[in-house]
């Protein structure tokens, strides 16, 4: 083997090497969570600590059902999360179609201001969407906290959408309206199926920050029983100032899975979306 080629072969195994540890240094957190979650309660606190579960168990699952409102969590994060990601979208999409394809005065300032909402961080945001909400008779309730996502995902989901529909060539419209679809019709038909990548990414984000979010669902929501996951399981498992980890992990297990879920079955859509040619047969 000659010297350069040893060299490349060497410098090859390095660059795997380091990237083999990155992934390791980023998924050893959820390895140690989910082993953590199948270990029985003596096994937790273990001296040596095991990587993996001696006496695997599901305990851990069946006591966060069965004997706390979890469940009642959950389906309170579906609805703002499957709310807030709908409700982005469909304004998203016809807010960013507006700004590139019709002129009006100020159309590039409106960008801007979207651009610089988005900049603004969320905590800034807190205070004034709390009172605006509460004056509204919205406090404590799903839809309150529904609204207050849409003010913080709508900004950064604008910004894209209107990437990818700027990057859709006005031709394709003015032939289909050219053949006599209407300017809905060709939106319909042509520009949104091009711009699926861009809404999927954007659900994407809007889902998996209001299904995380927890600063916001602790402040807006005081009533326990709509409180969504984040806040929720947090006070459900410190009531006694002695938190379970073992129950904390399966509980962050379940609350990681239909984020893993809704990613695994949009993920060949925005894949494939990207490699779609601008003319469909």
């Amino acid at each position: 083997m000659t010297a350069p080629a040893l060299r490349r072969r060497l410098g090859f195994a390095l660059y795997s090497l380091g990237a083999w540890c990155v992934v390791l240094l980023v998924t050893f957190p959820l390895l140690w969570m989910l082993s953590t979650a199948f270990k029985p309660n003596d096994e937790t606190f273990a001296l040596p600590p095991t990587l993996l579960p001696q006496h695997p168990t599901l305990e851990q699952f069946h006591r966060l059902l069965a004997e706390t409102p979890f469940l009642t969590y959950a389906l309170n994060s579906v609805i703002v999360g499957v709310s807030t990601t709908a409700i982005v979208i469909v304004l998203g999409v016809a807010a960013a179609y507006g700004l590139v394809r019709f002129r009006f005065p100020g159309r590039e300032a409106v960008a801007q201001i979207v651009l610089f909402t988005y900049l603004l961080p969320a905590v800034v945001l807190l205070l004034p969407l709390y009172l605006m909400i509460s004056r509204m008779g919205l406090a404590n309730s799903l839809l309150g906290l529904v609204l207050a996502y849409v003010t913080v995902c709508l900004p950064f989901a604008l910004w894209l959408l209107r990437s990818f529909i700027a990057g859709i060539p006005i031709d394709l419209e003015e032939a289909a309206m050219i053949d006599g679809a209407s300017r809905m019709r060709a939106f319909i038909d042509v520009v949104l199926p091009q711009a699926l990548p861009g809404i999927i990414s954007t659900a994407l984000f809007s889902f998996i920050m209001s299904w995380n979010e927890y600063l916001y669902a602790l402040v807006f929501i005081n009533v326990d029983n709509r409180k969504t996951l984040p806040p929720g399981v947090l006070t459900m498992l410190n009531q006694n100032q002695n938190v379970e980890w073992a129950l904390l992990m399966a509980a962050s297990v379940l609350m990681t899975l239909p984020v893993l879920m809704f990613f695994s079955l949009l993920q060949k859509h925005l894949t494939s979306g990207f490699g779609a040619g601008a003319v469909k047969g």
